[in-house]
C-alpha cells in the first residue's frame, strides 16, 4: 500500500468549525491511499440506513463509466482494518460495479468524532431520507450544545416562537442560537425554522411507522399518509402489506381513503353529515347576517332543508 498524498494536520479546532474544515480537530494524522474493498467495514452508527435502489443504479453506472471521484473516508480500527466513516453509498456501488480497491482518506478519529463527520457529510450531501436527516441534526446540534434532545427540540421551539412573536425574546442571538444557526448553514438544505415546523413533526409519527422509514424498509412519502391512521391495528395492517408487496404510493392513499372514514368517531358522522357542519361552522362566522340579499337566500335556502326533513318517511 502506497501513500499518494501526505499532510501535516491542521492545530486542533472545536465546535462546528471541526466539521466543516478539512481535519477534524485533534486528528493526529490524514493521507489519502487506496484500499481493499474487504478491508473496510461499515460502522454500526452509520446515519442512514435507507439506500434508494434506483439511485443506487445510476451510482453504481456512474462509477462504472468514471470510477469513483471522490475519496472514501476511513479511520483504522486495528491492525489492517478500517471502518467506514463516509461514503457508503460509494463503497455499496463499488463493490457492486466488481471493484476490488476504492480510493479512500485515511482520518484518525475519535467514535464521536467519525459520527459527527458521517452525520455532516451525509447531510450535506443530501443522502439522508428525512427522518434520518432530523434525527441526524438533532444528534449534531445535542453535541455541539451538550443538551439531551428533549432540551435541544425545546430550545427550538421557544426560538420558533419568538421568530413568530408569541414570547419576548430569551434566546434569539444568545450563544445557542448562533451555534444553531450556524450548524444549520453548514449542512444546507433547511433553515432551523423549516426545521422545527416540517421536520420536528415527524417525530410525533408511530413508532412503527417511524421506525420502518428509518429502517428503509418504507420510504418517507409512502410512511406519511400511513401515519395518518390513527387506529394501531389496520395501519400496521397496512404497514405490513406495504413492505411485502411493495405497494405504491397511489395503493397505499387509495387503502387510507378506505381505512380512515371508518375510523371516524361516532358524533363525527358520515362525509355529507361533516360537510354539513361545516357549513354550519362558516355560516355562523361569516358575515352574510350583515348583507340583506345574502341573508334572505339563506332564508329560502333553510326553507328548502326544512321542507325536505318534513318529507321524510
Amino acid at each position: 500500500m502506497t501513500r499518494r498524498k501526505e499532510r501535516t494536520p491542521y492545530e486542533p479546532m472545536s465546535g462546528v468549525r471541526a466539521l466543516i474544515e478539512p481535519f477534524p480537530k485533534n486528528s493526529s494524522s490524514f493521507y489519502q491511499d487506496t484500499l481493499e474493498v474487504s478491508k473496510i467495514q461499515a460502522s454500526k452508527e452509520q446515519p442512514r440506513r435507507y439506500f434508494n435502489p434506483e439511485k443506487m443504479k445510476e451510482l453504481t453506472a456512474s462509477i462504472q463509466t468514471h470510477g469513483i471521484l471522490e475519496p472514501l473516508i476511513v479511520r483504522p480500527i486495528s491492525e489492517g482494518r478500517y471502518e467506514l466513516v463516509a461514503g457508503e453509498r460509494r463503497l455499496r456501488a463499488a463493490q457492486s460495479a466488481g471493484f476490488e480497491e476504492v480510493p479512500v482518506s485515511i482520518r484518525e478519529l475519535t467514535d464521536e468524532e467519525a459520527i459527527q463527520l458521517a452525520l455532516v457529510e451525509n447531510l450535506q450531501r443530501e443522502d439522508l431520507n428525512p427522518v434520518e436527516e432530523t434525527e441526524g441534526i438533532l444528534y449534531l446540534l445535542s453535541y455541539q450544545l451538550q443538551q439531551k434532545r428533549d432540551s435541544i427540540i425545546a430550545l427550538l421551539q421557544r426560538m420558533d416562537n419568538e421568530a413568530k412573536g408569541k414570547v419576548t425574546r430569551n434566546v434569539t442571538g444568545k450563544p445557542e442560537a448562533e451555534i444553531i444557526e450556524t450548524i444549520f448553514k453548514t449542512v444546507g438544505g433547511m433553515t432551523w425554522k423549516s426545521f422545527v415546523r416540517n421536520r420536528l413533526p415527524l417525530l410525533k409519527w408511530p413508532t412503527d411507522v417511524l421506525n420502518a422509514v428509518r429502517d428503509g424498509k418504507l420510504e418517507y412519502t409512502k410512511g406519511s399518509i400511513i401515519a395518518r391512521i390513527q387506529d394501531k391495528g389496520k395501519r400496521q395492517r397496512l404497514l405490513k402489506s406495504a413492505i411485502k408487496n411493495d405497494l405504491t404510493l397511489t395503493e397505499i392513499k387509495l387503502r387510507v381513503q378506505e381505512l380512515i372514514p371508518k375510523s371516524i368517531k361516532p358524533n363525527q358522522g358520515e362525509p355529507l353529515m361533516q360537510d354539513i357542519d361545516q357549513a354550519y361552522k362558516q355560516v355562523r362566522k361569516s358575515k352574510v347576517w350583515k348583507n340583506p340579499k345574502k341573508k334572505k337566500q339563506l332564508e329560502r335556502l333553510l326553507l328548502q332543508l326544512t321542507r325536505l326533513l318534513e318529507g321524510e318517511d
